[in-house]
C-alpha cells in the first residue's frame, strides 16, 4: 500500500510574522519505511477490475488493486462533465438559470436503453436542470447537450475534458465523449477517478451537495440516484455510478465520518450489489484501520540550513502549514521525521524557497516540501 504525494495545496498558506527578519526555508516531506511491526488487517479480497481507496485531505492511498490500468469508466466519466459546468459556474462563464438548447444529437429520443433526462427535442432546461440530470439521473442527454453548450460540439468538450484531467493530473485517463458510452481509447485508471472525485469536493463545494440527492424530477419524470449506499449509509454523499457491458459495474463514492472522509473507486463488479458492497467493505475497513495524524507543524522550525554568500551562516527551515499523514490506529506517536538538506543552498533565498526535504517513518510513503517561511 503506498500513499500519493500531498497535493500541492497543501503547500500553500498565508504569510506567517515571525520577530525576525531571518527567511526560514522549506524541506520536502516523504515517507519512508520503519523499523519496527505495525499489526493492520489487510484490506477487503474484491471480486472486481480494479479498486482504490484514499484519503480526501492528505490524497493517500490506503489500498489498491489495478488502479493504473485503463479501463472503461462508463458514467463515471460525467464526473468531469459535471466538473467542468461546476467550475464554469464558479467562474461566471455559465449562470445558474442560462437556458441550454436539446439537439438533436443531444435527445435521446425516448430511449431506454441508456441513461436520460428525458430532455424534449429542440427543448431547453437551466443549467442548474441539466447538471442535476448529468450528476442524480445519469442522463446522456444532459451531459451532450451541456458539452455542446460549452464546447460547440462534444468532440471540441472532449478536449476540454482531456485538458482538464491534465491540469489535474490524470495521466492515464483519455476521454473521447461526455457521457461515458464505449469508445475503443475512451478509458481512465481507478486512480485518475479518485484524483477528480478529491477535485469535486475540493473545488466544486457549492455544487458537491448535488451529488448527495437522492432523487431529481424533470418534465414530470422523477427518477433516483443509482448509489445503492446513499440510502443505507448516511455517511455516504456522493459521488457517480456508471455501467456499460465493457466497463461492467461501476462507483466512485465519497464518505465522511468523525471527521475523516475517504474515497473508493471500484469498476468493473459483476452487479449493482457488488459495486455497493465492496464500497461499503473498503470504507468500513479505512475507517477502521487509520487515522489522521500530524507528522509536522506548520512554522516551527525544522533545522537551520547554512547558507553559503548570506548575511547569516544559516537559516531555519520548516514547512508552511500542518502535514497530516494516515497511519494505522493508535500509531500516531510513532512517526519519525529526519531532515535531509540540499547540499549547497546560496543566498538570496526568497520565501518559499525549496531548502531540503523531511522523511517521516511508517510503512506509507508521501512527500511535501519545506520552503522558506520568514521573509
Amino acid at each position: 500500500m503506498i500513499a500519493t504525494p500531498q497535493h500541492p495545496r497543501s503547500e500553500r498558506s498565508s504569510a506567517y510574522r515571525f520577530a525576525s527578519a531571518i527567511a526560514l526555508g522549506l524541506i520536502s516531506l516523504s515517507w519512508a519505511p520503519s523499523s519496527f511491526a505495525v499489526e493492520i488487517s489487510p484490506p477487503p479480497a474484491l471480486s472486481n477490475k480494479a479498486f482504490l481507496l484514499m484519503e480526501f485531505d492528505t490524497g493517500q492511498v490506503l489500498a489498491s488493486s489495478n488502479a493504473d490500468v485503463p479501463l472503461p469508466p462508463a458514467s463515471l466519466t460525467k464526473m468531469m462533465t459535471s466538473y467542468i459546468v461546476e467550475q464554469s459556474l464558479k467562474s461566471g462563464r455559465l449562470k445558474p438559470t442560462d437556458q441550454v438548447r436539446v439537439s438533436l444529437n443531444a435527445w435521446c429520443r425516448g430511449s431506454s436503453t441508456e441513461s436520460c433526462m428525458y430532455l424534449p427535442l429542440n427543448g431547453s432546461a437551466s443549467v442548474m436542470d441539466m447538471l442535476r440530470g448529468i450528476i442524480v439521473q445519469s442522463g446522456n442527454d444532459a451531459s451532450k447537450a451541456m458539452a455542446e453548450h460549452l464546447g460547440g460540439s462534444e468532440e471540441a468538450f472532449a478536449q476540454t475534458m482531456n485538458n482538464e484531467a491534465k491540469r489535474l493530473g490524470m495521466t492515464r485517463t483519455h476521454f473521447e465523449n461526455a457521457t461515458g458510452l464505449p469508445a475503443p481509447t475512451h478509458l481512465a485508471s481507478a486512480r485518475d477517478l479518485a484524483i477528480l472525485a478529491r477535485a469535486i469536493i475540493r473545488d466544486s463545494s457549492d455544487y458537491y451537495p448535488i451529488y448527495a440527492e437522492k432523487e431529481f424530477k424533470f418534465n414530470g419524470i422523477k427518477q433516483g440516484n443509482r448509489n445503492a449506499l446513499m440510502y443505507t449509509d448516511p455517511t455516504v454523499d456522493g459521488l457517480k455510478t456508471g455501467h456499460t457491458e465493457a466497463a461492467g459495474y461501476c462507483l466512485t463514492a465519497s464518505s465522511k465520518r468523525n471527521g475523516m472522509r475517504l474515497i473508493s473507486v471500484v469498476m468493473g463488479a459483476n452487479s449493482m450489489q457488488d459495486r455497493a458492497d465492496q464500497t461499503r467493505a473498503l470504507f468500513n475497513w479505512g475507517f477502521s484501520s487509520f487515522e489522521k495524524a500530524k507528522a509536522v507543524s506548520a512554522n516551527a522550525p525544522l533545522a537551520s540550513a547554512p547558507v553559503q554568500f548570506g548575511k547569516a551562516d544559516v537559516v531555519p527551515a520548516g514547512v508552511l502549514a500542518d502535514w497530516n499523514l494516515m497511519v494505522p490506529r493508535g500509531q500516531g506517536s510513532q512517526i519519525k521525521t529526519t531532515v535531509q538538506l540540499n547540499p549547497e543552498i546560496k543566498a538570496p533565498i526568497a520565501k518559499g524557497a525549496v531548502l531540503g526535504k523531511v522523511e517521516s517513518g511508517f510503512f506509507l510513503k508521501t512527500w511535501q516540501h519545506i520552503r522558506k517561511l520568514f521573509k
